[in-house]
């Protein structure tokens, strides 16, 4: 990648819908999470001018804000790859740096070493249709980053692709990534995308920062239910504080469970589904929560959508951890 080390320094602000403030180092990798609605597309369209904002995004020492969206040094992948339909890949992924003032000669080898990178060099004659939904999310990253952006952005990239294809391609991504000298803002709803590709993880909730830390501290102590959820943790809000536990440590039971030395909930299953050799059911209670059990239970207590049961956990399988600062924050007008 040409362009030398850059940063990123971030407060924008698209009123009513998403606000954050950040600082990105150079080669930095942040995976963006959170529910549908949180502002995780906004937050990326927004930074590359397809969506109007305020504030500031300083990168490499200029406001991308104050720029119109064609010179903006930008890189963006949807998760529809939008290719142009009529070209081939090799005109695709040329494109970019045809339009920035290369000559076709360098703009095709360009392209070639791009597609041979993502490894479908192969088919740079091939037009979208000819393409797997796999192979045309190479083509678009491979678009993305033969104009040497100084920031990539990167929406739900592997949503809607083939388990195996999508995991191919996480790797593959995460190897170039590791070499990436610009910053990267991964907008995913895949804790694996997070835990695996990122340096840190940006979480949003409702519009603002909820949570902000690298990938372990996140998968450790998650501040929203979503991430629980991700991660495969249950989160309790408990008089200021945060208690955690994994679906494993939850007992199911048809009657109140006894004991003094217990947590426990009351409400209908309304989800049952498969999960690795368990069976984890998903109960309507204040939060909802996560339980998982043996097949055998699963049969034994009749577990099924509707089904009302108690959950309980020990004390000695809780986490409790204190809210963080940011949870407190709201959007501004």
């Amino acid at each position: 990648m040409a362009g030398g080390a850059v940063s990123l320094d971030l407060d924008l602000h698209v009123p009513g819908r998403v606000r954050v403030a950040l600082r990105a180092e150079p080669g930095e990798v942040i995976a963006v999470i959170g529910p549908n609605g949180a502002g995780k597309s906004t937050l990326v369209h927004a930074l590359a001018g397809l969506v109007p904002a305020t504030g500031s995004a300083v990168l490499d020492g200029t406001d991308l804000l104050a720029l119109p969206t064609r010179e903006r040094s930008v890189g963006l992948v949807f998760q529809r790859q939008l290719l142009f339909p009529h070209l081939s890949a090799l005109d695709n992924v040329a494109f970019g740096p045809r339009a920035r003032g290369g000559s076709r000669r360098e703009a095709e080898q360009r392209a070639h070493d791009w597609l041979d990178r993502l490894g479908v060099g192969e088919l740079s004659g091939r037009r979208p249709r000819e393409l797997s939904g796999g192979q045309a999310q190479r083509v678009a990253i491979a678009r993305a980053l033969a104009t040497d952006p100084r920031l990539l952005l990167l929406d739900e990239p592997l949503t809607g692709l083939d388990v195996k294809v999508a995991m191919a391609l996480r790797i593959e991504l995460g190897r170039h990534l590791a070499t990436y000298d610009g910053i990267t803002l991964l907008v995913t709803h895949h804790a694996l995308d997070a835990l695996t590709i990122a340096d840190r993880v940006l979480v949003l909730d409702e519009g603002r920062v909820a949570q902000l830390g690298t990938p372990a501290e996140v998968a450790q102590r998650p501040r929203t239910e979503h991430v629980a959820r991700l991660v495969g943790l249950n989160v309790v809000p408990s008089e200021g504080r945060l208690t955690a536990f994994t679906p494993d440590a939850v007992t199911v039971s048809l009657e109140p469970p006894v004991g003094s030395a217990r947590l426990r909930w009351h409400g209908p299953v309304v989800d049952v589904s498969p999960h690795g050799d368990a069976v984890r059911l998903l109960v309507r209670a204040e939060p909802d929560l996560i339980a998982d059990v043996t097949p055998a239970a699963a049969t034994e207590l009749g577990l099924a959508p509707g089904r009302e049961v108690w959950l309980s956990v020990k004390e000695t399988a809780v986490r409790r951890y204190d809210l963080a600062p940011e949870q407190t924050g709201t959007v501004a007008p």
